[in-house]
């Protein structure tokens, strides 16, 4: 019998030590794997092309509550689109329609500009508005 439970500890510690080699395994993964999105993520922020499509898209979908402005980094702008928004709620949807109307006004521009002239426009020369 004593021999019978030193095999099932011995079988025990060899089945904790194969987990605990599998865990490291799998963290080790786990860590360079997200590293890699990390990587990622970063180049899709800091791309301009991406920010133009992104800010297009939201502005023509979600131009009324403001989104766009915070993607090209107008905190103000996107502030006050988001309240004029928001105030549509109590104002039968007047200043929604208005912040609807400049987004997708925005939102156009936004796609329509050349890579290169988006660039000098909204993000090394920071135009807040149209």
């Amino acid at each position: 019998m004593s021999e019978e439970n030193n095999n099932l500890g011995d079988d025990i510690k060899k089945g904790a030590e194969e987990a605990a080699e599998a865990a490291k395994d799998f963290a080790s993964d786990a860590k360079e794997v997200a590293s890699d999105f990390a990587e990622e993520a970063k180049e899709f922020v800091n791309s301009t092309d991406n920010k133009k499509m992104l800010a297009g898209i939201l502005g023509i979908l979600l131009g009324w509550l403001g989104i766009h402005k915070f993607i090209l980094g107008y905190n103000k702008e996107g502030i006050i689109m988001l309240i004029c928004g928001l105030l549509g709620f109590f104002t039968c949807g007047i200043t929604s329609s208005i912040s609807g109307i400049i987004g997708l006004i925005e939102g156009i521009m936004y796609l329509v500009k050349s890579d290169e002239e988006f660039y000098q426009t909204y993000q090394a020369g920071k135009k807040p508005w149209f």
